[in-house]
């Protein structure tokens, strides 16, 4: 295991306490940080409160809240997880939908362990992945916030307006002159930290950035 994954929590929701019980050891003997929920409303109300990087090992069928239904809880409120389903009674329609809805895996029991440790190492590659893109799209983004309202303003005409980039089309649009849009341009490209109007539109994309009014 990487020392990546040593700071990553595999999540294990299933209602077997058999089955929780032989997981979650397994699991801690290779050294994963795991955490185990007899259903899903157990699991969210902890998940929920504090949530943790890691990923979700789920019981396709579980009393109350289903499994299929807690990932699509977890995708509507922008918490997902790399999820891996585990079922006794799944069937193809099952898996199909599961995996639809973003499942890295369907696994029917009895299963390998093998076989869901690899699962489980690709899920939290994935789950990594995400932070590090996160962190950066933030770091990205707070760019932004270092703008003036004024300056705020021509980067949104700019984003909205990619063809009137002129200093006179942006002044004439904000009712300022050119010579006063071009001081504020030069002040822009310097605290985003690019060279060009075109490295804005670039930086703006991969931050997510589409102006104040998202």
């Amino acid at each position: 295991m990487s020392g990546t994954e040593k700071n990553l929590t595999v999540f294990v929701v299933d209602d077997d306490p058999a089955v929780r019980t032989s997981l979650a050891r397994a699991l801690v003997m290779r050294g994963f940080t795991t955490e185990t929920f007899q259903n899903a409303q157990d699991f969210l109300e902890t998940y929920e409160e504090n949530p943790a990087n890691g990923c979700l090992i789920l019981d396709y069928g579980m009393p109350g809240m289903s499994g299929l239904e807690l990932q699509e809880h977890l995708n509507r409120t922008g918490k997902s997880l790399p999820t891996i389903f585990i079922t006794g009674h799944g069937g193809i329609p099952e898996s199909v939908q599961a995996m639809k809805a973003g499942a890295l895996d369907f696994l029917e029991k009895p299963f390998k362990q093998s076989d869901l440790i690899e699962r489980i190492h690709m899920a939290l590659h994935l789950a990594e992945e995400s932070r590090s893109n996160a962190q950066v799209q933030i770091e990205l983004r707070s760019r932004f916030e270092r703008l003036t309202p004024r300056e705020t303003e021509i980067v949104d005409h700019i984003l909205a307006n990619p063809r009137e980039i002129s200093s006179k089309e942006i002044g004439r649009h904000l009712d300022i002159s050119p010579r006063t849009v071009d001081h504020h341009r030069a002040r822009i490209l310097e605290k985003l930290d690019v060279a060009s109007v075109v490295e804005l539109i670039d930086l703006a994309r991969r931050a997510d950035y589409y102006g104040r009014a998202d």
